[in-house]
């Protein structure tokens, strides 16, 4: 059964008039996004820059209510920010001026379960770092404590929005390791965009390409090979390759 299903009919830059229709002058972004997200997937989304991926990330994370469609967890329809939705962006975001651990469990309204906050920074690899303030972390001890932030509320999915992408190929694959496990560990589906190709492939249980102008779904490649995957296997090459043809036909 799907945990999260997605239609965004249209989304344009400039908003939607009342009934659905275009405002003057707006310009399309996204059309006909529809897609299903299973308890325990990883799901995949790739396509060029400009196609509307962290657009789409940002509806579905109910940050940006301005479009003609419907989100629905366990059936539910949503309605702006969900505590069973959480997000890892590009950059960490963390506050400067809190502790590593006071940055994990900031949860407005919420209180501070320090016993919580300790379990996962050591399930991130963090321990002893919880005093610690965020400029003296590395970037990928940075992106460790974003990741353990947005599992704090105990998510059902969790989106990120390229969130290896400005890290050393070393630290990414190792993240990259982490995210798999620890959404295992916790049953956290999760929801990736990314314009690593190889990434998509290595995480994913489906990867969907996004065509531009507008961004809409053209192809859905499924990944059966089990995990862990080999990052130099013949099945991961074949299926990044086929992916790659797939963006290209799309230029």
């Amino acid at each position: 059964m799907s945990l999260l299903d997605v239609s965004v009919r249209t989304k344009r830059f400039g908003g939607e008039g009342q009934g659905g229709e275009a405002r003057e002058g707006a310009a399309p972004v996204l059309s006909d996004v529809r897609f299903q997200l299973a308890v325990g997937e990883v799901l995949g989304l790739v396509g060029a820059s400009g196609c509307g991926k962290s657009t789409l990330l940002r509806i579905v994370a109910g940050l940006d209510p301005d479009f003609d469609g419907e989100v629905r967890l366990d059936g539910r329809t949503r309605h702006g920010p969900d505590r069973d939705i959480g997000v890892v962006f590009q950059e960490p975001r963390l506050f400067p001026w809190l502790t590593v651990a006071e940055n994990v469990g900031f949860d407005l309204g919420q209180g501070h379960d320090e016993r919580w906050v300790e379990t996962l920074l050591d399930e991130v690899g963090l321990r002893g770092l919880g005093d610690a303030l965020p400029r003296q972390l590395s970037g990928g001890q940075a992106q460790r404590a974003a990741i353990a932030r947005a599992l704090y509320t105990k998510p059902r999915v969790l989106l990120l929005d390229e969130p290896f992408s400005a890290l050393d190929a070393f630290t990414r694959m190792r993240l990259q390791d982490l995210v798999r496990e620890v959404a295992r560990a916790h049953h956290t589906s999760l929801l990736l965009v990314t314009h690593d190709v190889e990434e998509a492939v290595l995480l994913s249980d489906r990867v969907l390409v996004l065509g531009a102008a507008p961004g809409r779904v053209v192809r859905r490649i499924d990944v059966p090979l089990v995990h862990p995957r080999g990052r130099g296997s013949a099945a991961v090459a074949d299926l990044r390759g086929e992916v790659l043809r797939e963006l290209e036909r799309q230029q």
